[in-house]
């Protein structure tokens, strides 16, 4: 059986694309788990499904290397344990790394994808320590722009309750102070 794995960094990026390659390879919808959280790390609710229910002889089916995760020693760690278990590993992007293609090219196949496997996987760890790194020139340009960031204060939130209030007579206080996400009590300490 194939069974596909699909991860995206975050809720609001799109997995659509990685859905689609791996219906065209074969896999069937019900067969896909999908994480929308950082490959930092293989600690993730539908990749420790998609585990439990890969079985040997089973295809592990993912659209890039970098899906799987962005941590190089992990990911070698993770494609060896998969593959230990009689699982095949079919990377749609990388063909090189199909396990089933390996196998049939003997040691000088498994040493060539053992080879490309480190490679991708210290580019997808180096692109992860890259966006750390841009994310936190971003923040200190901006703190430097001065940009606030975090939740707003009670007090701003407040006054945010007051102006609303003042722009609509059918307002009351109670729905002004949920629309904010401040209590009442907490609006009237800082009216």
């Amino acid at each position: 059986m194939k069974i596909g794995y699909a991860r995206v960094s975050s809720q609001d990026q799109h997995e659509d694309r990685q859905i689609a390659a791996m219906l065209e390879a074969g896999v069937e919808l019900s067969n896909i788990y999908l994480d929308k959280q950082s490959g930092k790390d293989f600690n993730r609710e539908a990749y420790k499904s998609m585990l439990k229910a890969l079985r040997q002889g089973d295809t592990l089916v993912i659209k890039s290397i970098d899906r799987f995760g962005r941590d190089y020693e992990q990911i070698r760690k993770e494609f060896a344990a998969i593959t230990d278990r009689g699982i095949m590993i079919n990377v749609l992007d990388m063909p090189a790394l199909n396990t089933d293609q390996v196998v049939a090219a003997g040691l000088t196949g498994k040493f060539i994808s053992d080879i490309i496997l480190s490679i991708l996987g210290y580019v997808a760890e180096q692109e992860r320590q890259n966006i750390k790194t841009r994310q936190a020139e971003g923040i200190k340009t901006a703190k430097a722009k001065g940009v606030k960031f975090g939740r707003p204060t009670k007090e701003i939130q407040a006054q945010r309750v007051s102006a609303l209030l003042a722009t609509d007579d059918n307002m009351t206080v109670e729905a002004a102070c949920k629309v904010y996400g401040i209590s009442r009590r907490a609006y009237y300490n800082y009216k």
